[in-house]
């Protein structure tokens, strides 16, 4: 047997992480040339936030067909022709010329590109790993969100300003075309791919359906991540318009300074907690909830703190320890889910979960957008740190009630 230098597990992750990166650097482009999109094109703020609110929109009422497709079909296919689709919206999006134009390449087919891709990806990941290594494997893919994020808001930023807004979009959809050939020759058929199974064992939409809505906790956990995903998609949407116009900020720097210290704790923050629960999770099946719900309940007097500070150094700092605690509850997401849902069905409860959380988080945007000339930017920012403290005592919820209960079910 030929011997290779990094187990084919682990290589899937770092291919996997190549996808996320660009998945979350083609959403962050339009949030870094928000500005310049919206005066080019002569566009209202409230515009600009259905844009945003669109994007996400679309991504949670189509993940669900992800996961359908995930489920019954080989994943290996699914993640290519999403990375294929997403990619070419993005370089599309760079000839958008107004506000349809916008909606119909960024919000609808970009959003409807990536919203098959994490379904499959974190389910195929999961069945490569198990519970010694699948949070840490699962964490591992989920820092290409936070790098994706860094590194393009400043590239965008920059590249903005030299060649105008356009010339971004083409450039990483195009980096994404690339990359979905390499997948092609490197990425393995998936162990539940439909020619291994009988036609009989094929899981439907409506079984995954009532497996999930039949798990309490993993109910739960959708409501859970829906307030934090209201939370996340309102900061990253409006944070750098809120530097670039409060502080005076290029659109380089904003992009930047929104992302860099808040992502770059994060991904301390995701490892540290994927490390933790993974070495204690066999001692206490209650850690991965207790380490979110740490997460959530430090995080929130930071968003506060990040909003309505006036000096610069001290949002800077609040954005670290929110970015910090937001990986805490980030490391296990998909961890707590998979603990309480069977393989077979791990696509669809992803993606059930991802539907409800964007759907939800989709009104964050607009709803900012629609506020910020009465009440400022600062005071809507600041409100999204209710929606964390919400979120935690959901987490509470299910690990005092329901948690142990559905884990006997798929005997953990």
């Amino acid at each position: 047997m030929k011997k290779t230098l990094l187990p084919y597990k682990w290589e899937l992750v770092g291919l996997l992480w190549l996808a996320m990166f660009f998945n979350q650097a083609d959403r962050q482009i339009f949030n870094v040339v928000l500005p310049m999109i919206r005066d080019d094109l002569n566009l209202t703020d409230a515009n600009m936030g259905l844009v945003a609110s669109v994007f996400t929109l679309v991504y949670g009422l189509l993940v669900p067909v992800a996961g359908f497709f995930g489920d019954k079909i080989n994943k290996k296919y699914i993640i290519i022709i999403s990375l294929l689709f997403w990619s070419l919206a993005t370089l599309c999006t760079g000839f958008s010329t107004g506000l349809i134009g916008l909606i119909l390449l960024r919000s609808a087919a970009t959003g409807g590109g990536e919203a098959f891709y994490a379904p499959s990806a974190n389910a195929i990941i999961s069945e490569n790993h198990n519970a010694s290594t699948r949070a840490t494997a699962l964490s591992i893919h989920q820092t290409a969100l936070y790098v994706g994020i860094i590194v393009s808001s400043y590239m965008v930023g920059a590249l903005a300003e030299m060649y105008g807004w356009r010339m971004t979009f083409c450039l990483f959809g195009g980096f994404g075309i690339l990359l979905a050939a390499i997948f092609m020759f490197r990425i393995k058929n998936s162990r539940t791919a439909v020619a291994n199974r009988r036609p009989a064992e094929k899981p439907g939409a409506k079984e995954g359906f009532l497996v999930f809505f039949r798990t309490p906790t993993a109910v739960l956990l959708a409501f859970a991540f829906a307030g934090m995903q209201f939370t996340g998609v309102g900061f990253l949407t409006w944070m750098p318009t809120y530097l670039h116009e409060t502080f005076g900020f290029s659109l380089a720097r904003s992009g930047f300074d929104a992302t860099f210290y808040h992502h770059i704790a994060a991904f301390v923050g995701v490892l540290g907690g994927a490390k933790i629960a993974d070495k204690l999770v066999q001692k206490n099946v209650r850690v991965r909830l207790i380490i979110q719900m740490t997460g959530l309940l430090l995080g929130a007097p930071f968003i506060f703190l990040m909003a309505k500070s006036g000096f610069i150094v001290t949002v800077y700092a609040a954005m670290a320890f929110f970015g910090m605690f937001r990986g805490m509850y980030d490391s296990n997401i998909f961890a707590s889910l998979y603990d309480v849902i069977e393989e077979k069905y791990r696509a669809s409860a992803t993606a059930f979960m991802l539907m409800f959380a964007f759907v939800v988080g989709s009104t964050s945007p607009y709803l900012l957008g629609l506020i910020k000339p009465a009440l400022g930017l600062s005071n809507g920012l600041a409100l999204l740190s209710v929606m964390y403290v919400f979120s935690a005592m959901i987490l509470l919820i299910a690990m005092l009630v329901t948690l142990e209960k559905d884990i006997r079910k798929v005997g953990m």
